[in-house]
Order: structure tokens, then sequence, then C-alpha cells
């Protein structure tokens, strides 16, 4: 497990899966709100936690497996990517001058720093592969870090919705609870934004809630539309 002190370096998979978790299960609980406020009939309790957790362990899996999966396949893309440019030393050369020439450098500075740049082949073929190709190098570590924590965000923030019917809360403020529950964690993985990326406090709450908001109204108005059906 990476040290606490290094959680910036998963922050990626912290945020992504911690988002989606809240936003998996919220859209349960906000489904059947929105299928008890169209008057299908009151939906239990014990209907929204097998849904919500069935759900919540699946996804989690999947993305987990997913971030796994991923980043080895953009390793073994970059793998051959710089095999490839290893063959044409002279063509990366002129790909990174293009490259810093649309950025404002002038013939001879981009020349110059390419050249540079070519005098160490890991150098260049960095730049190449970062700057002109646009290829995130998920780097040498081991990837079942990224994935256990991929799993475990979204467990973990995907679990609060849920927390006021695994509590057993009130069945007349539960779907309140779970809205409140849901703020929270969207608020809290905002803050952790803003720490880690040092990204305005406001900016980075701001729009976490609003994308699990629109993801919320959206399962809300699903369960009224489908309910109508029945």
């Amino acid at each position: 497990m990476p040290s606490l002190f290094r959680y910036k370096d998963y922050l990626k998979q912290i945020v992504y899966g911690g988002n989606d978790g809240i936003v998996t299960t919220f859209a349960i609980v906000a489904g059947f709100a929105g299928a008890d406020a169209s008057g299908a009939g009151r939906i239990g309790a014990l209907a929204v936690l097998v849904f919500g957790m069935a759900n919540l362990l699946a996804d989690a899996t999947s993305m987990g497996l997913g971030e796994f999966l991923s980043a080895r396949a953009a390793r073994d893309m970059i793998r051959r990517k710089r095999a490839d440019l290893a063959k044409n030393p002279s063509g990366q050369v002129k790909a990174l001058t293009r490259h810093l020439q649309s950025h404002g450098l002038s013939t001879l500075d981009a020349t110059t720093m390419a050249s540079l740049a070519a005098t160490s082949p890991g150098l260049i073929a960095e730049m190449t592969l970062s700057q002109v190709e646009g290829l995130e190098d998920p780097g040498q570590g081991k990837l079942w870090p990224r994935a256990l924590i991929t799993f475990l965000a979204f467990v973990t923030f995907g679990v609060i919705p849920l927390l006021p019917y695994l509590l057993g809360a009130n069945a007349a403020i539960r779907t309140l609870a779970a809205t409140g529950a849901t703020v929270s964690a969207l608020v809290l993985l905002g803050l952790l934004r803003h720490v880690a990326t040092r990204t305005s406090a406001l900016r980075a709450v701001g729009e976490t809630v609003l994308v699990g908001g629109l993801c919320a109204l959206v399962a809300y108005g699903v369960g009224i539309f489908v309910a109508g059906f029945g």
C-alpha cells in the first residue's frame, strides 16, 4: 500500500473512483426516489440496499480491473512506441522541432532545443511521447496499487449514500439523509482535489458537487419516467 503521505500520486484514482462510486450508488437512491415520487408504490429499503450494494461492488471491481488493464495497455503501447522511435532518431528531432515551433519558438531555437534533447535518447523519447504523441506514461512501478486504490476509493465513497439505509434510518427521512450524505461525500472529494492540486477550493468543490448533482437529477428523472409506465 502507498504511504498516506504520497496520496497525491494516486489522486486520479481516488477522485475518479470516489466520484464514480458516489454517483453510482446515489443514482440507485435517486432512481428509486423518483419512482416513489411518481406514485409507483413504496419501494422498500431492502431493494435499495440490494441494488445499491450489488452495483457498488460490481462496478468497483470493474473499475479497479479497468484501471489495471488500461495502465498495462498504455505501458505496452509506449514500449512499442519507444522501440519505433529509436529506429528513427532524426524523425524524433523533426517532430519535436515542429512541436516546439507550434508553441511559438523560432526555427533556430526549436531546432537547437530538439537537437540538445536528442543527445539523450531517453529524454527525447520521453518528450516526443508526452508532448508530441500526447501519451501518458504510467511509469515502471507496480500497477496493482492503482487498481486497489481505485477499488477502495469507489467502495469507501460509494457506500456513503447508502449509510442511511444501512443504519436503518426512518423511512420518512432516508432519501433526504442520503442526499445530505452524498453532498458531504462530494464536498470531501472536492476538498481532496483542492489540497492536492492547490486548485481553488470553491472551484474544486463546486465542480465535484455539480457533476454529482447532475447525475443524480438524471437518475431521479429516469425513475419518474420509467415508473410512469409501470
